[in-house]
Parts: structure tokens; sequence; C-alpha cells
């Protein structure tokens, strides 16, 4: 039975969660399991049936992780989301998926938190989430659309129930709600499990938002499903980060380049403790990066290929002694994958084409989006992930970019991911993200937001003479914008619309008198 109880469901009493503090929290499997069946109950009381959306609005605590597993046992549909989101935002994933209930932090409901007014807008049922300690609490202060509803009976998760529902990022539009099924996510975390060889000596680092699919699948539930363990700081602290990993004794962790970026900046322990692997992901890293964390960190660096829509995790590069390819995202890790044109056909191995996969971890499609499902999957199954790729000799896939991000420049694509790579390259670069920008001649042209080093100095026209050497002519940019701060999502993953819109806005500013 593909569920998440059966991956969570052994009694032992090794090390399920640790949640560093002074002092820590250590929570065996034992007591997961027990704190979890709890937690179910008071939801069944407060009146959670089967397809109940339970929006949780917690940021990465012990109460979070109970409260997701609980809801999927229930047979409900967990609904993680941004606890630092605005009202507006509450309230169109609130209203999205008709949460039955909103779980909020301790003092949120008497501070009337924007997640408690976005809930109480839409009648969803309030209620604190914390720890006291001995118990996960689950304190009911409105009871809301669920007011005329009874308890409800224990249920038993089948594999074919929707656990999770996550919303995309909507960076083309409105965001489509996306489910994922028991099936969906525990075939993924077999995926993870069997890529890295995780067993019950690993023990992660959670430096990943649990509401974010990165965090929650990799970071979190394939480590407990291969009987591992996972420390659970409250959020990445780059500080914090190594003191963490060496105490609480850590082997492996999983991120955004961003993070490990900061990671490289951040004074390290000597000695450095022994880790067996860093996993990338969720962003594409640049080969200068990746050697980088390799020889400060002394491990081997596998980047991966994932989405939302397909559990997470797609392909990845492999463990030693298997070939780790900077540059690409290695191979497909237990889903089909495939470059195919407009029409469903795959190209010749070597061409670039979108990248397709197909896989028990891939969702059967969006929630109420006929329109975004017909044009999202092939006619033999595949989804279309949007992102333009090939496969090399070895099969590797190596992403030239997001297909509506190409820059189309009179006809010529240029992959705004290849000019990220070599800008990156420059001495005084710490960060640089290429985006188009409209061009009266040509359609389109590049603009180009670049991140200076600390102490770094460098000029426009400059950067165009260093980049002369290293890239064709039309790929020069046309625009060049310095800025202190790259634009990020809450997960520290780049968006480039976001980024060129950011751009475009100061260019508009009126100058100052």
């Amino acid at each position: 039975m593909a569920t998440l109880a059966n991956s969570f469901s052994q009694t032992s009493d090794a090390p399920a969660i640790i949640v560093p503090g002074r002092p820590s929290l250590t929570i065996t499997y034992t007591q997961l399991c027990a704190e979890v069946a709890s937690f179910q109950r008071k939801l069944a009381s407060l009146g959670i049936s089967p397809a109940s959306a339970v929006s949780i609005a917690l940021p990465n605590t012990y109460e979070f992780i109970v409260a997701f597993i609980a809801a999927s046992w229930q047979r409900a549909i967990a609904a993680p989301l941004n606890p630092s989101y605005k009202q507006d935002e509450f309230e169109f994933y609130i209203d999205d998926l008709s949460s039955a209930v909103t779980l909020v932090p301790k003092g949120a409901y008497q501070q009337d938190a924007a997640a408690v007014r976005a809930a109480r807008k839409y009648k969803a049922a309030i209620a604190e989430c914390y720890w006291n300690g001995n118990e996960v609490v689950l304190d009911v202060k409105e009871k809301g659309k669920l007011e005329s509803k009874g308890a409800q009976r224990l249920e038993g998760a089948q594999p074919d129930d929707v656990a999770l529902v996550l919303h995309t990022s909507g960076t083309t539009g409105r965001p489509k709600a996306v489910p994922l099924t028991h099936r969906n996510l525990t075939r993924t975390m077999g995926n993870i499990q069997r890529t890295y060889s995780l067993t019950t000596r690993d023990r992660t680092m959670l430096v990943m938002p649990l509401f974010h699919v990165h965090g929650l699948l990799a970071g979190f539930l394939a480590p407990l499903a291969s009987s591992g363990s996972v420390i659970v700081p409250l959020k990445f602290s780059a500080s914090d980060f190594w003191r963490d990993f060496i105490e609480h004794k850590a082997n492996w962790y999983t991120a955004v380049p961003t993070i490990h970026q900061i990671l490289l900046k951040t004074p390290l322990p000597s000695p450095i403790p022994d880790i067996r692997f860093i996993r990338s992901c969720s962003s594409p890293l640049s080969p200068k990066t990746f050697h980088e964390i390799e020889k400060s960190f002394n491990a081997p660096v596998l980047e991966a290929y994932a989405m939302t829509e397909a559990a997470h995790q797609m392909t990845s590069n492999p463990l030693p002694p298997g070939k780790r390819q900077p540059g690409s995202v290695g191979i497909g890790q237990g889903v089909e994958i495939k470059i195919l044109d407009q029409e469903g056909n795959e190209v010749p191995q070597g061409s670039e084409a979108e990248i397709c996969i197909r896989g028990e971890n891939v969702t059967k499609g969006y929630l109420n989006n006929p329109e975004a499902n017909k044009t999202s999957f092939t006619r033999g199954g595949f989804f279309r992930t949007g992102d333009q790729g090939k496969k090399d000799a070895d099969g590797y896939v190596i992403i030239t970019g997001r297909i509506k991000e190409l820059i189309n420049k009179g006809g010529e694509k240029i992959s705004p991911i290849e000019l990220d790579n070599v800008v990156a390259q420059h001495a005084a670069v710490a960060e640089a993200v290429s985006f188009a920008i409209e061009d009266e001649m040509y359609g389109q042209d590049v603009g180009l937001a670049v991140v200076l080093k600390e102490g770094g100095k460098l000029s426009a026209d400059e950067l165009r003479g260093w980049m002369k050497d290293r890239v064709a002519k039309f790929k020069l940019p046309k625009k060049i914008y310095f800025t202190d701060i790259m634009p990020k999502t809450a997960t520290g993953k780049v968006q480039r619309r976001m980024v060129a819109d950011a751009m475009s806005k100061r260019e508009k500013r009126p100058a100052k008198l």
C-alpha cells in the first residue's frame, strides 16, 4: 500500500526528528507515530474528513511535521502555506481549496494575523497549533464552516487519495493547484532513497522550508522513509548551520544554489565535518559554484532536477563512483525522460527540444484547470515540463532554459542559463541573471542583472568587453543593471520574470531632483 502511513508506521527508539535548541528536542519514531495518531484524532474530532483541505501556515517546526502527517493519515489534503504571506495571498490559497481549517502558530489568533483574517473571511476553522512540551496542541479558536459538522471517524489513507496540494509559482499567470497523491509522494520518496542510497545511518540538515516541495520531499519525507533522521531548525541560519550540523551529526543536506553560495561565504569549521554528499536542486547550479563547493566542503555535489508536478525529483547526478557532470542535472531517477518536439515526437539525441517526463510520481493533472491539463500532457502521457534541454551522449540531461524564458532576438534563441554561467565566471561578479527585454528592432534583446562581490568594481562597458571574448556578439546584453540584492522567491529561487520586472520598475522611477 503506497501511503504515508505505511512509510512512518514503524516503532523504534531511533531518533526521527531533532529540533536544535538549548536544550534540543529529540523525537523517536515511536514518539512521532504516537503523536501523529493523537493529532489525527484531534483533527477527526474537529470534523476533518476525507478530502478536507487543511491549510498549514506554520514555520519549520515539530508541530508542522505532526500536523502534515496526521492530515494525510486522516485522508485529508495537506496544503502547506508560506507563513510570511500577506492577507491577500492567504485568501487566494484558502479560497482556492475551500480549506476546512487553517493551522497557525501560537499567539497568531490574539494578534489577528494575516492568516487568521484570511481564514475568517472564507469561514475556515482557525486553530493554533503548537508543542507544549508534552504534546502537539490543537487549540481551536473558531470552528467556521465546521461548526455544524460533528466529529468524524478515524480514516485510513488509500494510495490514490490526494495527500498534498501545492500551487505552482505562477510565473506565467494564475498559480495552478497541483494535487499529489500518496502514491505520487511515496514513489518520489523511494526514488530519492535509491538515488542517494539513504539508510538508517544518514542524518540530514533541513535548510529548505517545509511549505516547498524541495524541503518537504527531499529534505524531510524521503529521509524519514529511509528510517534516517532529520534535524529541523526553525529556519535556515548561516551562522548556526555548521554548529548544528556538527553537534547533531548530520552527514548530508539539500538546498538551492543560493544557500550553497551563502555557506561558501560563511566561515568554515575546522576540521570540515565528514559530509557524504551535498545535493543541489530547484535552480541551476553554475559549474563555477559546483567546483567551489566540492573544494571547500570536501564532498561530492549532486545536482538534481525537480518540479512540483513530479512530486519533486525527476533526475539527479549519481553518487560516486558514478559520473557527476557539472552543468547537467544528471539522469532520470525512477522516471522516463524524453526530449520531445511540439508534436510529441522524440528528437535525435543531442538535439534540443522540450524535456518531458512520465512516471508514477507525476500528478495526473491540475485541479479545476482543463485547459492547462490539455496543453501539459502529450498523447503518450508525458508531462511537458516547459523546460528546453537535450541529452548528451551518456544520456545526461542538460537544461538550456525555460521555453517561455528563452530570449528570442530576431529569431536567434538565446539561453539565459548559458549567459548566467558565463557572467558568473567574472572575478567581480557574485550573482548574474539574464532575461528578455523588449526591443523595437529585434522583438527581444538581452537584459542582465548583476550583483557584485563585496568591494567589487565593474562598469557595464567593462563587463560587455569581457563578455565579447566568451559569447557570440548577438548574445551580448543590451542593458546591464547593477543591483545590491537579486530579487528571489521566499525559497531563494530566482524567477527571471521577477528580476526583469524589478529592473524595469527601477528604470522607470523618476530621477531625483
